[in-house]
């Protein structure tokens, strides 16, 4: 009896460590159990600060591209007028050059300056 008493006591002993061990697992699972479950709410809160920024980032460079989209359009308006008065000043220099030269003198003279009338006096 006595080796059956010292394997009951053994067995005894290796449940009770058992037991411990079963008991200390749970409550490292249930410690782990929590930091997965405080982690996945961190996880959330980071993804929804994520998405802000992200929608924020997205409604500032749309509101840049606006910005340059109308100062684009305003520089091509500048642009527009500046060739229009370039063009003006050089028709306008074009002319004047025109009826500055000799061929313009000449053309210009004959059209602004009447024919001279000849005139005869009879003497009776």
């Amino acid at each position: 009896m006595r080796v059956t008493d010292a394997v009951v006591e053994r067995l005894e002993k290796v449940i009770d460590t058992l037991s411990e061990n079963s008991i200390k697992m749970g409550q490292m699972l249930a410690v782990h159990d929590e930091k997965l479950e405080k982690q996945d709410r961190i996880d959330a809160v980071l993804f929804e600060k994520v998405e802000s920024l992200h929608r924020e980032v997205n409604r500032q460079s749309a509101e840049i591209k606006a910005g340059c989209e109308r100062d684009i359009r305003k520089v091509d308006e500048r642009l527009r007028k500046i060739e229009m008065k370039m063009w003006s000043i050089f028709g306008a220099l074009s002319i004047i050059s025109f009826v500055v030269s000799p061929v313009g003198q000449r053309v210009v003279g004959t059209v602004l300056t009447p024919a001279p009338q000849t005139g005869m006096i009879l003497v009776e």
